[in-house]
């Protein structure tokens, strides 16, 4: 598949196409002032009792020659510029060619083949921070919709230049680290696992892509650019995840129901699937630490698990706090770190997700929720609540995209110390953790922010803390609205009143309407 000298060539098109058009102009404007102007049949001022003179006539003639052979001459100006770029192209793409065929072979055109002034400026973009922005409504579109044709053949596109990218690997393709070899098996689309992409108006899209093979840890990632025209590569990295341990952070202060459901998703998850994950719970308060430790004791035991921490805290509850104190119980080395609350479930499928969207030094991740309405209210018609597993769907009546919350992050535990960590001074609920996006946001990290299909937040009962300040309680109440039902759900709630007298009158009307039909035959 051919990579970097189309994109050459289209330049050469587009300025030969600009040339002919400029001609053409030219042609054009000269015909222009050419041809006589006003109606052939009208008399002409000055023969027919007009007070102008011959030699007035000829002075306008005159200045409107000269108006047209400075307008010539500038275009000829303009046409020698294209022609001097178009020339400059040439040459560079015949350098191109001799350094990729100095014996003058025949040669096969490549995107790859592109100014290094131009890659430079690509890799520059990408390394300065940027955000994977989100389109807005997600709480208003939580479903999985289908895919517009026009997109669904650009992301395919995508795909297959990525396989093609790392099924001819090239000499400048390899591994993030030199100790991995470079995996030389062929990959097919069924390799590809996830991908993201931004589109920047002033400059093209950016993809992210991930194959791996099934039932390794080893991944290939490529980035392509397309920079509104022919997909180009950016780069071609082959990364092994075998290696990678998550260090799960959970600040915790009662909420031993909680902990136990999340001890079961951890088990499933990360003891038996994943197996490269260490949990770190930081419990506030004495009430209910023992029953936490003696839960922790017991997966220990059944599962021969010993990747864990808990670390008491006599203090009130302070998320902020919590996180700060687990990322610092890790000692000197470095970990990538996912600040979770009891409240999640994670798929395994995120575990990798978090892997792949870090970077130490360069990129933090920020995965959006799916955060999941009060049963009570979605499944109020059902006897019984389905299981917590069957709860777990993409539906716009079963719960939303938590777009306003930045506490689930993944991100490296030296990036998390050389920022600053979390705001110390911000006590209870909510905005430290904005706090710390932002300054994620003004420094050089990559930030990427994304729905995640493998990440939920269940439902629980919010209370607001009188003690919060104003703008915490508001961030709270919010937070508790939006987090019962969806808005038809509310809306039904809110005129319950309303449709059970609707109701009791279409009762009263069909019961009424036999007894009117048995009137007339008494």
């Amino acid at each position: 598949m051919p990579r970097r000298g189309p994109l050459l060539q289209a330049r050469a098109r587009w300025l030969l196409l600009g040339l002919l058009l400029v001609l053409l102009l030219t042609l054009f404007l000269y015909l222009l002032e050419c041809s006589p102007a006003g109606d052939a049949g009208a008399a002409l001022p000055g023969f027919a009792g007009d007070p102008y003179s011959r030699e007035h006539f000829q002075t306008l003639l005159q200045e409107q020659e000269e108006r047209h052979l400075s307008r010539v001459s500038s275009l000829k100006r303009q046409i020698a510029q294209l022609k001097q770029e178009l020339q400059e192209m040439g040459d560079k793409l015949k350098t191109l060619q001799e350094k990729k065929d100095p014996g003058g072979r025949a040669h096969v055109e490549t995107h790859d083949q592109e100014p290094s002034d131009l890659l430079e400026f690509l890799h520059g973009q990408i390394e300065k921070a940027e955000v994977y922005q989100l389109e807005m409504g997600l709480t208003r579109h939580p479903e999985e919709k289908p895919v517009r044709k026009d997109r669904r053949d650009e992301l395919a596109e995508v795909i297959e230049a990525g396989l093609d990218v790392i099924n001819n690997p090239e000499e400048d393709d390899g591994p993030e680290d030199e100790d991995v070899p470079v995996q030389r098996q062929m990959y097919s689309e069924s390799d590809f696992v996830e991908g993201l992409y931004r589109t920047e108006r002033d400059k093209g899209s950016l993809y992210e892509l991930f194959y791996s093979k099934e039932g390794t840890s080893s991944f290939h990632h490529v980035t392509l650019f397309r920079p509104f025209g022919p997909l180009m590569k950016v780069r071609s990295t082959a990364v092994d995840l075998t290696n990678t341990a998550i260090n799960i952070i959970v600040p915790l202060s009662g909420r031993t129901e909680a902990f136990s459901q999340f001890l079961h998703n951890f088990r499933e998850v990360c003891i038996q699937h994943d197996k490269r994950v260490h949990l770190t719970v930081v419990y506030f308060g004495q009430k209910g630490l023992q029953e936490v430790k003696s839960s922790l004791e017991k997966v220990s035991r059944l599962e021969s698990f010993s990747n864990y921490t808990l670390i008491p805290v006599d203090e009130e509850f302070s998320r902020g706090r919590g996180l700060n104190i687990g990322a610092h119980a890790w000692g000197n080395s470095d970990v990538l770190m996912f600040f979770c609350d009891v409240d999640i479930y994670f798929s395994p499928e995120f575990l990798n997700t978090c892997r792949l969207n870090t970077s130490p030094g360069r990129r933090v991740f920020y995965p959006v929720v799916f955060s999941l309405y009060n049963p009570a209210i979605v499944y109020g018609n059902l006897e019984l609540s389905p299981s917590i597993e069957h709860q777990l769907v993409h539906k716009k009546d079963a719960g939303f995209w938590r777009d306003f919350g930045f506490g689930m992050t993944c991100q490296y535990r030296s990036d998390f110390l050389s920022i600053g960590g979390f705001d110390l001074e911000v006590k209870g609920w909510g905005v430290e953790d904005v706090h710390l996006y932002r300054k994620y946001l003004r420094s050089e990290f990559v930030v990427v922010r994304t729905p995640v299909s493998g990440l939920f937040h269940l439902w629980h009962e919010k209370l607001c803390a009188d003690e919060l300040t104003p703008e915490q309680y508001r961030m709270c109440i919010q937070s508790k609205a939006m987090n019962e039902a969806s808005h038809s759900h509310l809306g039904m709630l809110v005129f319950r009143d309303e449709i059970e007298q609707h109701l009791r009158k279409q009762a009263y009307k069909v019961q009424s309407k036999p007894d009117e039909l048995a009137r007339p035959n008494e």
